[in-house]
């Protein structure tokens, strides 16, 4: 697997290389070019494909696992709207789910927040804000947002968070960094349901279930009336599969407060 402290340096010895080749033959100045494109698309890629594990190591499933179970991980509320009907369906089917909440919408519902544990699911950091440009931010603004959502978690449950989701799935030095030094797990996914496109519930459902297996961890968000009627139809698919929907922490079998 591509790890950006190995691309970095490779990188850094290739153009090296060629500069002191140009000593005695001629490199083309486009040889350049084609190495830091090459390194520019492998950076990208890393940035935003969270499976990569290129500046950070997130868990993004269990494939070890024996146990027939799953993980559904919901992002982005908690949402008064959405989040009940999502919790009255894993109510209904007596499934588990993990919630990676932004820090302002738990400022909105802390109702909210209590019910989703007292109904036997986990929570996780999700960032305060969920600013599009959270991946430009600097370090001290990561750090900030991830302990501010951190604090108002433990304001209104009691709970310190041990889970963080990356927002967008978005990674970087500086999330490595801050992940780091609050002594967070990063968590991922490795079946995207794509729910917040314009892709239609069969299409998003068909997604899912044609490659979920034991050990895997699917990413939805309970914002949509979309992404409820999708849930419904996946909790019957995963019954009828005998796999079972459990908090990520029980899958990876870590521990998700401090």
């Amino acid at each position: 697997m591509l790890k950006r402290r190995v691309i970095n340096p490779l990188t850094l010895t290739l153009l090296l290389g060629m500069v002191v080749t140009t000593t005695f033959l001629s490199v083309p100045w486009w040889a350049y070019c084609l190495v830091l494109l090459i390194w520019f698309l492998i950076t990208l890629g890393g940035s935003f494909f969270i499976q990569w594990n290129y500046h950070l190591t997130s868990l993004n499933s269990n494939k070890r696992t024996s146990q027939n179970q799953v993980s559904i991980t919901f992002d982005d509320g908690p949402n008064s709207m959405y989040t009940p009907k999502i919790l009255a369906l894993l109510k209904k089917y007596n499934a588990k789910a993990t919630f990676f909440c932004v820090g302002h919408q738990v400022e909105k519902h802390p109702d909210m927040v209590k019910r989703i544990l007292t109904e036997g699911h986990s929570i996780g950091n999700h960032t305060f804000s969920h600013s599009e440009s959270f991946g430009f931010f600097p370090l001290e603004k990561v750090i900030s947002e991830l302990v501010k959502t951190k604090s108002i978690i433990q304001d209104f449950t009691g709970l310190k968070t041990n889970l963080y989701r990356p927002a967008f799935g978005v990674t970087n030095p500086q999330i490595e960094k801050a992940v780091k030094e609050l002594k967070l797990k990063s968590i991922g996914w490795n079946v995207r349901s794509l729910d917040t496109t314009s892709l239609s519930k069969e299409s998003i459902l068909k997604r899912i279930t044609s490659k979920v297996t034991k050990g895997d961890i699917v990413l939805l968000h309970d914002t949509s009336d979309k992404t409820v009627a999708v849930l419904e139809q996946l909790l019957v698919f995963l019954q009828q599969k005998n796999l079972r929907s459990v908090t990520v922490d029980q899958l990876l079998q870590i521990e998700a407060y401090a």
